[in-house]
């Protein structure tokens, strides 16, 4: 039986968030390492709905890992997917291919029980307008230029694609979530410049005092990688898909002003209002053409955003 600390936020993602319906089925996805979640999860789906069932799988070596294929076929024919696992199903095909299928997918990659308690501890309607207000800022951007007193100095051109929002409330068919929630996002068509990161970023967590990490972009692709861990990760993946797993993925702007501090998970860290995130590799799920076996993000703090030359306002966070 799963930690009674771990029902509250469990009823918030059940019930709130993804508003599970007693005519709906329900799937849990986790793996054993995040089986006290996925359980406390699958015991309120249980009481909502008599079609609720839970799968567990080995944790994947890395994010963006493409599960199982009875696990991605389950997703597929599920009205809701809750996916509690170590490693991230966000940026996988089995995630996208269920949307596709008209499933409600919140994901929870690397979620702890702490990150679980607070981060669904939320005011989502708040969220979903922090959401709004900062989307009507970038939505329409020729072009998007992130700055930092640490020496980040980089422009983003959106192109066609799309800015999306990151609300946490997921009530239509075929839409998607990360739980805890807050962010805007794009995946660019290209960038051009500097970006340090001194917030999280995996495999390190949360960054030391004066720790940064520095990355080069050209024309879309890190060219440059100031730390050897990191850099170890995206060789990895490169020798699957090459220059792919180099690519400038994602540009994401935290929105949720109930985190306070960052404290070294991507999931919670990311979603912290008047921080800014960049990521690596696979953007095909956020509404890229890039597939990899890895998608990187690494939270930067007090940016200055602007568009189109003009600054914009970021809600007061960490």
């Amino acid at each position: 039986m799963p930690p009674k600390r771990l029902r509250a936020p469990a009823e918030t993602a059940v019930r709130k968030c993804m508003r599970l319906q007693s005519t709906e089925s329900c799937l849990i996805v986790t793996d054993h390492k995040r089986q006290q979640i996925g359980e406390s999860l699958y015991e309120v789906a249980n009481e909502r709905t008599d079609d609720a069932s839970i799968v567990r799988y080995p944790p994947g070596n890395q994010h963006g890992e493409e599960p199982p294929a009875a696990v991605s076929a389950a997703m597929r024919n599920a009205d809701v997917v809750l996916a509690p696992t170590t490693k991230s199903l966000s940026h996988t095909r089995a995630r996208s291919d269920a949307n596709e299928a008209g499933a409600r997918v919140a994901t929870l990659p690397g979620i702890t029980e702490e990150v679980f308690v607070t981060g669904l501890d939320a005011n989502y309607s708040e969220i979903k307008q922090r959401c709004k207000e900062i989307y009507q800022q970038v939505s329409g951007a020729g072009n998007v230029r992130v700055q930092t007193d640490l020496g980040t100095d980089i422009v983003f051109r959106p192109g066609d694609r799309e800015w999306k929002q990151d609300t946490g409330i997921v009530h239509e068919a075929g839409e998607m979530s990360n739980l805890p929630a807050g962010e805007v996002f794009l995946s660019p068509e290209t960038a051009n410049g500097t970006f340090v990161v001194d917030g999280t970023m995996m495999p390190h967590g949360l960054l030391e005092e004066e720790q940064t990490l520095e990355f080069e972009v050209d024309d879309g692709y890190v060219t440059e990688v100031s730390d050897a861990a990191v850099r170890e990760e995206l060789e990895a993946a490169a020798d699957e898909v090459g220059q792919d797993a180099y690519n400038l993925a994602e540009l994401g702007i935290g929105t949720n002003v109930g985190v306070t501090e960052l404290i070294g998970s991507v999931l919670l860290d990311e979603k912290a209002a008047g921080t800014v995130h960049i990521a690596i590799g696979d953007d095909h799920a956020i509404g890229g053409d890039t597939e990899a076996p890895i998608h990187l993000d690494g939270v930067i703090r007090d940016p200055t955003v602007s568009v189109d030359g003009e600054r914009i306002e970021l809600p007061s966070g960490v």
